[in-house]
This record gives structure tokens, sequence and C-alpha cells, in this order.
């Protein structure tokens, strides 16, 4: 058989004897004349009217394609995505409720600390007024950045997660623990802000109307006798400023450092609003040293342990106190609405446990449910709890891990037995000298 018989047309498949003499291509490929006249004709026809990738493979069946770049038309139309929303409509500040609104909302899901939701209204309202409002006037409103002071677990993240979502606007929680200055190891100032645009789906102008909560922000108090360089205190502090200013940052889309193969985003946080809240542990050593000193001197001087069981004293805090802690003037000058969280008595554990929206009892009761089986707790019972909750001394966070330890076994065992119909948490079950009260399926409906 010689060389010519194993010769086909690569497109068509048909051999030299049927097409007649075929053309030969670079790495021995054949194409008949027919075929090469039909690739030209689709060609210019396409080329002359938008190119149809299906239209050429429909000529010739035995060719498969692969892409190996993006499609040019759904560039085209992932392009011409913007232009489908309209400008402005990212945030409208009619949408914002009133400060009694917003404590109202608050009051559903925060139990207590009246006075630091009062604040938190007041501030927030203030600042999307100030977003919605023009300098035509010569009058610029400052921006009303806040200051959260409240021991562990008395709720200043969940006030301030329930707040972003009760206005629907973005929010970022950033952990001040992680922040160093630019080129240590750790997270690099602007981090925070990618995280922002991050959770607007990186809609940069959504993005400018949000919030940022950097928790911790009392581990970024200066160190004290120290010779080291201090480039996770002191130095973030004095990196935040032009953030809490209001300045054009330069941050990636998509990712949390910087490099070449990352897009980059401009974001302008003149109208973001920063939220900044601590446990600020022996702040209030500082406060109490400070009132005996004044309190100390002359025939009306107070005794020392005066203020040693004041409930209250955290409230009595002052800029100066902070200064004394660790916090820069300039920092805290950016910071003006300086508030604190009140600790959490046995009452408003009692009452966390049950009241709000989405209280920790509540959703016990939900998981049951879908087991068909009802759980009551009796309120002797969540006393026991908050007694527990309170020797942890973390706040409302303790009653989580209470009650994850005694819901054990019964999250265990219920699935095991469908004719359980209630379960009833006694106090004695809590205090360890006894079991919890079960009805069957057949007694609970007598």
């Amino acid at each position: 058989m010689s060389d010519q018989d194993n010769k086909f047309c690569f497109l068509c498949r048909r051999s030299e004897e049927q097409c007649g003499k075929l053309i030969e291509l670079p790495n021995r490929i054949f194409v008949c004349q027919d075929c090469l006249q039909k690739s030209f004709d689709t060609m210019s026809t396409q080329f002359s009217g938008g190119f149809d990738l299906g239209e050429l493979l429909n000529r010739f069946p035995n060719v498969s394609m692969v892409t190996l770049g993006n499609n040019p038309a759904a560039e085209r139309k992932k392009a011409k995505k913007p232009e489908d929303s309209e400008p402005g409509a990212a945030f409208d500040i009619r949408k914002i409720p009133a400060p009694h609104k917003i404590k109202a909302m608050l009051d559903e899901y925060v139990i207590g600390q009246e006075h630091a939701k009062k604040v938190m209204s007041v501030a927030v309202y203030n600042h999307y007024k100030r977003v919605g409002s023009d300098d035509k006037d010569g009058i610029e409103i400052e921006k009303s950045n806040m200051l959260m002071i409240g021991p562990t677990g008395s709720g200043k993240t969940y006030m301030v997660r329930t707040l972003a979502k009760l206005l629907d606007v973005p929010l970022a929680i950033a952990d001040a623990t992680s922040l160093t200055e630019a080129g240590y190891i750790g997270d690099d100032i602007e981090s925070v802000v990618s995280k922002l645009l991050a959770a607007a789906d990186n809609d940069v102008e959504r993005a400018e109307h949000g919030i940022i909560f950097v928790d911790e922000i009392d581990k970024l108090a200066k160190k004290k006798n120290t010779n080291q360089r201090d480039v996770s205190g002191e130095a973030v502090q004095q990196g935040m400023l032009k953030l809490l200013e209001g300045s054009e940052i330069e941050v990636p889309v998509g990712a949390s450092s910087k490099n070449a193969m990352v897009p980059m985003a401009v974001v302008n946080t003149r109208n973001i609003l920063f939220i900044c809240g601590g446990a600020f542990p022996d702040l209030e050593n500082i406060i109490k040293e400070r009132l005996n000193k004044q309190a100390s001197i002359g025939f009306y001087a107070d005794l020392k342990d005066k203020y040693d069981s004041d409930p209250d004293l955290l409230r009595k805090v002052t800029v100066e106190d902070l200064r004394t802690f660790g916090m820069i003037p300039e920092f805290l000058g950016r910071l003006p609405m300086v508030f604190t969280l009140d600790g959490l008595t046995e009452d408003m554990l009692v009452q966390i446990l049950k009241e709000p929206k989405n209280a920790i009892i509540r959703q016990y009761q939900k998981l049951l449910a879908m087991d068909e089986v009802k759980l009551t707790f009796d309120d002797e019972a969540l006393h026991a709890i908050a007694q527990k909750a309170m020797e942890r001394d973390a706040g409302a966070r303790g009653l989580r891990a209470v009650l994850e330890e005694f819901m054990l076994d019964i999250m265990f065992e219920i699935p095991k037995d469908e004719n359980i119909g209630e379960v009833v948490i006694t106090r004695q079950y809590i205090e360890g000298n006894g079991g919890p009260q079960i009805t069957l399926r057949g007694q609970y409906l007598q």
C-alpha cells in the first residue's frame, strides 16, 4: 500500500481518491480543497457580521474546539453589569431609622446596657445624616467614631453585629491583636478596610458607607518599660490615625495582602464609621487611683477603699485615664464618643437566657423541636445556670459554656428513644443532685 493511500482530509475524513489532491499542512495534516474553501467562506461571512463559533463547528462535524482564553461575549456581558445598577442606589439616608427606633430594635436582641444602646443609636443616626449632608453652606459635620469600654462578655461585639444587621450595611470585625506596623509579620492596618470591602461584595461605594469594628483595641496600648520596638502597640495606633480621620486607602480586592497579581481598589474611609471596643483590664485600678488622689487630702478625705465595690466605676473613666493606660492622645482625639458597658448581674444573665429573639434557650428548644421533643427550663434552673456562669467570670459567654455542659447528655440520649415527648431542666439537675424530668410521649398527650 502506497503512502498516498493513507492520506485523508483532516476535516471531512475523505480520502484523496474521493476528493482529489489534498493540500499538505505542517505536521502531516492534509485538507481537501472543498473544506479549505468552506473555511474561507465561513470566515469571511462571520467576520463581516460577527464571529459565530457554533456555525463553524456545524459545517465541520469532525472538529472539536477547545477555548483556551476567556469568552469575549461573556467579557462584554460582564462589563455591562455595573451599568444595570443605578448610581447612588448603594446607600439611601431615608432608610436609616430614627434613634428611638434603632434603640427599640436593639432592645429586642440586647438585654440591659441602656446607656450604651442610647449612645450608639444617636451616634449611628448622626453619622449617616453626616454622610447624606453636603458642605455647601460651609458647615462640615465631623465623624462620630466610638470607643466602647466594657468587661469581657458584656456584649460589645454582639451589639455592633446586631446594629449592622438591623441597618443592612456591610460590617467588618477586625481583631487588633493581629495588626502590626507595615513590614512586620502580621496584618497591615489596611487589612481592616480589605475585610469591609469583602463584606460589601467588593462594591467600593457600598463599603464606603459601612461599619468597621476593631475589637481588643486595648491590646494596642503603649508598652511600658521596654527597649524593644513596639510594632503592635503605639505604632499601630499611629498608623490607624489616617483611617479614623478619613483618607483614600489602596487595598487589594479579594486578598488580605498586596502583591503584583492582585487587583487594587481605592476606598475612601471618610464616611466609614469606626467603632473600637476593648475590655481594658486594670483600667478600674487607674480610675480608683485618680479618684483616691483627688479625695485623700484635707479633713474631709474619703477612705481609700470607698471605690472598691463601686459597680459603676467604669462610668467615671476620663480621657486622662485612657492615656495613663497607654492610648496616645491623637488616637483618642479621633474617637469622640467614649462610653462604657455595665458588667452583667445574675438577673441580667437570666434575662439573656430567655428574653432576646435569639436567646440561647430558644436555640436549644428549636434543636429539640426538630426531634419533636418539647424542652422546658424551670426559673430556678435558669438562676442556677446564671450563678455558674458568674463563677466563670466570662460574662454572657459563660452561659453557653454551662448549657453545653449540661445539655450534652440530653442531646445525645434523646434521638435514641422516640417515645420521649418533653424534657424539663430543673435546678437539681444543674446542681448535680438529680436528673432532668422526662415525660414520655403517651403521658405527654394525656
